[in-house]
């Protein structure tokens, strides 16, 4: 795959598969063996899915946005930006279940995503400000 298409896939696994819950993409796209690395532990493929499920549950007007891309090779380093208005029971927060806030939040993520020799996301380490999205989800003191 050409830089272009790499990035194009990222952008569009985001707002397609991940926002609209479109699990044969996501399924084509990562890695059977894939590992996400994040401040809060690692997860497995999964309970990735599982997580995106709880995200689209407990949030509306939810979108994902990536930026500043930087392709070397078989990884991309970005900027993530994950938002919308928390109105359902988000069951998959760092701290457990938190009841809905009817409040608007903005999660920045730094992303840096490696690729395996078919194109398919095989691992990615995550880091964002996990006090701040407690913080926005009304959940500061738990």
């Amino acid at each position: 795959m050409t830089r272009n298409e790499i990035i194009q896939n990222l952008v569009q696994i985001g707002e397609q598969a991940i926002v609209r819950e479109n699990n044969a993409v996501l399924d084509a796209y990562f890695s059977p063996d894939y590992t996400f690395h994040g401040p809060t532990g690692d997860l497995d493929y999964p309970g990735l899915r599982s997580y995106f499920a709880a995200e689209r549950a407990a949030f509306s007007n939810f979108t994902i946005t990536r930026s500043f891309m930087v392709v070397e090779g078989n990884f991309i380093a970005t900027q993530t930006t994950f938002s919308g208005v928390f109105e359902r029971e988000f069951t998959q927060s760092p701290v457990g279940t938190l009841p809905p806030t009817g409040q608007s939040f903005t999660q920045n993520i730094m992303n840096i995503f490696r690729y395996d020799e078919d194109g398919r996301l095989a691992e990615e380490w995550v880091q964002y400000d996990v006090r701040d999205f407690l913080r926005q989800l009304g959940a500061e003191g738990k």
